[in-house]
């Protein structure tokens, strides 16, 4: 933190950011003075955003996408990473295709494959009639459909064919995500190791040298003390450095006093903040799809409509920053872990997440009750996305 500081921007990078006394302005320079109280923070990244405002990146065409993202961008979520649940490869494939052209334009930082490759016992909201083993053939069919877009995976490392798995994805460079899994302390640990090894040595790593675990505690075994399970594996090689951890500090998936107790354990380096979002975030309650999945959302809680399981999320990156704080994370940390530590899993490709000179342009101004005020991507200043959903059909909601 810096109380007397100067960001300088020209086009969409950041020349300088320090304190005041060492810039020198130019005289036609726009200058912005923030009013006492507002701070500067990079702009936000997710990692995990199945949709948000009417639109479900599985099922989406190219149009809507291009304006939930707008939208999202303008909420202060600069750069986003599109998830898919899990679906047949044909559909798959087709959906990645049409989501890659969008990351070619600047407006997704990314593409994540939830599926479909996780365990029956702990699916979750994902389609079991649609999970399988590893499969080689359709793996690579994957990332050639995402064209070097695709940044994360997620697998179960029980499964059999998992190891040739790690080492398609990490020889592509593809972050593998362990999570929707059932299995053992010592699979998981091995596995974890696995995937740094590949990532490590990968010609293809694009700087992404840690694999990450996809919504920590949601979709796993719960931790025992006789049988640890993959929390115990995932938790020692996050505090160690070596794997990166998913929190959605949304109050539903997580107790509050469980996200501060994560970032003392293994610290903000760690963690990465996602909102696992689907299409109901930015709107109301109501009927709504995941997939092919119908999801009933109540006081801000979607969840399956036949089996009540929790069917992602509905909070923006801003409200997790908002709520780890209250719940007694430090400000720094908590941007850290929503910007810095995502960006890192990105890889080279992203020059977002840190206020530094030569990275991104993208910034929030925010008020002392963390509310946005003012949103940069790219070095232009966003206006606010106007209320309502892409589609009434879709969503139920009023557009």
């Amino acid at each position: 933190m810096i109380d007397d500081a100067t960001i300088a921007v020209a086009g969409s990078t950041i020349l300088f950011a320090g304190t005041a006394a060492d810039f020198v302005a130019e005289s036609d320079d726009d200058i912005l003075v923030l009013t006492p109280g507002q701070i500067i923070v990079p702009g936000l990244i997710d990692l995990h955003c199945h949709g948000a405002f009417g639109v479900d990146f599985s099922t989406t065409n190219a149009h809507d996408a291009r304006i939930a993202l707008r939208k999202l961008h303008a909420l202060g979520t600069t750069s986003i990473v599109a998830s898919l649940v899990t679906a047949s490869p044909d559909e798959l494939a087709g959906q990645l295709t049409l989501l890659a052209e969008l990351v070619d334009e600047g407006l997704l930082a990314g593409l994540h494959l939830e599926g479909p490759f996780l365990a029956r016992a702990r699916c979750g909201a994902q389609d079991p009639r649609c999970l399988s083993e590893p499969d080689s053939g359709v793996t690579q069919r994957l990332i050639d459909s995402a064209r070097g877009h695709l940044t994360t995976m997620t697998y179960a490392p029980e499964l059999p064919g998992s190891d040739y798995l790690l080492e398609l994805l990490t020889s592509h460079g593809v972050v593998p995500s362990l999570g929707h899994t059932a299995c053992s302390t010592t699979e998981a640990s091995a596995s974890l190791q696995s995937a740094q090894d590949g990532l490590l040595t990968s010609p293809h790593g694009r700087g992404r040298s840690r694999p990450t675990v996809t919504h920590l505690f949601n979709a796993m075994d719960p931790l025992h003390h006789r049988a640890p399970g993959a929390l115990a594996a995932c938790l020692r090689a996050a505090k160690a450095g070596n794997a990166v951890v998913e929190l959605i500090a949304d109050n539903t998936h997580l107790h509050p006093d469980l996200v501060v107790m994560m970032f003392d354990l293994v610290g903000a380096g760690n963690i990465a903040l996602v909102t696992d979002s689907m299409a109901a975030s930015g709107l109301t309650d109501g009927q709504y799809r995941l997939g092919p999945a119908h999801v009933t959302v109540n006081e801000g809680v979607a969840r399956l409509a036949t089996s009540g399981a929790i069917a992602g999320g509905t909070a923006s990156m801003l409200e997790l920053v908002r709520n780890s704080v209250q719940a007694g994370v430090s400000l720094d940390d908590a941007v850290t872990a929503a910007a810095a530590v995502p960006s890192d899993i990105i890889g080279s490709s992203s020059r977002a997440g840190r206020l530094q000179a030569d990275r991104a342009a993208d910034l929030l101004i925010l008020d002392d009750s963390l509310e946005t005020v003012r949103v940069m991507r790219h070095g232009h200043w966003l206006d606010r996305p106007p209320k309502g959903s892409i589609s009434h059909d879709q969503t139920g909601a009023t557009t």
